[in-house]
């Protein structure tokens, strides 16, 4: 039921309140939303209750709703707000680059933390994709789509390291396929070196569960054993590299066999070695820095900031030379700083 129109706030953007009827009684909240909102569809609806653009109106206060399928109650109101329309198609900025190797059938860059892959909600500008059209825009057209020209894998938001990108299509296929196999057929070389909270008790190990989006908070992932809809089967292997009783902190090596949503950071916690700085999955170690002294502890505070996960070399076969490519880098200077500590 409709209980405001359009509240003003430009002429492109909207904000609606929906007051719940009787009839509409223990709906969920993205169908509650379709019904009343005949412009918009159900998905549209659900990526702006992920978005964090529905609230649920409450002694004058508007509270966040995450969850799309959370049941509404009669008389509750719900604020929605429609963000202005966004091009879909990435625009060129001018964003700098470390470029490690560059020819006419691909680039690969160091990316650093912070920068995201590709335009997503949330995240239009200012991305990875931006700064490759700028820098060879005219190669990358319509190569893996408008939203990702050129992109064959990606790093998370706070993620920095190793990444090549395709500039023609035979060279994009090709590049997909090595990503496919993960390794399988000796092509592909990932590896990734994290900074834990604490220290595991054997020098290496395999993790094999399945990852999906957690029950509880749809924007994390989540460690299942049972194969169910939605949930992908991930293999990751690691080794401890160094380490330190005292400060209770690792520095470990992962190996991808599957690329699934957050897995490193997902798996590592699994099994009780968070990523440091990890602000999904590691937050509740934050309260360990009070007990170093002020040295240590503001080289921690300082890697804290920032999500300690690095994906440090990659190797390839080139889709047209055949030869082996291998790229590595260091570690950022933060995850540096604490390393030389172990």
């Amino acid at each position: 039921m409709l209980l405001k129109e359009f509240h003003a706030m430009s002429p492109k953007k909207e904000t609606i309140t929906y007051k719940v009827s009787i009839e509409e009684l223990g709906l969920r909240l993205d169908q509650f939303l379709s019904n009343n909102i005949s412009n918009l569809s159900r998905s549209r609806i659900k990526h702006l209750i992920n978005e964090g653009n529905v609230f649920k109106v409450y002694d004058n206060k508007h509270i966040p709703v995450e969850d799309p399928s959370k049941k509404v109650t009669s008389e509750e109101i719900y604020y929605i707000n429609i963000p202005e329309p966004i091009d879909p198609k990435p625009i060129a900025q001018e964003i700098p680059l470390e470029i490690l190797y560059e020819d006419k059938d691909l680039i690969v860059i160091n990316k650093p933390i912070g920068l995201v892959v590709h335009p997503a909600p949330g995240n239009y500008n200012n991305t990875l994709v931006n700064a490759l059209i700028a820098h060879c825009g005219e190669s990358l057209s319509g190569i893996g789509g408008e939203k990702k020209p050129g992109i064959v894998h990606r790093l998370d938001k706070d993620t920095s390291g190793v990444m090549v990108i395709a500039k023609n299509d035979s060279t994009h296929e090709s590049l997909s396929e090595q990503f496919a196999n993960h390794g399988r057929d000796g092509k592909l070389i990932r590896s990734y070196k994290a900074l834990v909270w604490g220290i595991p008790n054997i020098q290496s190990g395999k993790i094999e569960t399945f990852i999906g989006r957690s029950d509880k908070n749809r924007k994390k992932m989540a460690v299942y054993k049972e194969e169910k809809k939605g949930r992908r089967f991930a293999i990751t292997h690691w080794k401890r590299i160094k380490f330190n009783k005292e400060l209770d902190i690792s520095k470990i090596q992962c190996n991808l066999e599957t690329g699934r949503t957050h897995q490193i950071r997902v798996h590592l916690t699994h099994i009780g070695l968070p990523v440091i700085g990890d602000q999904v999955y590691g937050t509740g170690f934050k309260s360990k820095l009070n007990k170093y002294n002020d040295g240590i502890r503001n080289i921690l505070l300082n890697a804290s900031k920032k999500q300690s996960l690095h994906a440090y070399k990659l190797g390839f076969e080139h889709p047209t030379s055949k030869k082996n490519m291998l790229f590595e880098t260091n570690l950022p200077h933060a995850m540096q700083e604490v390393s030389n500590i172990l």
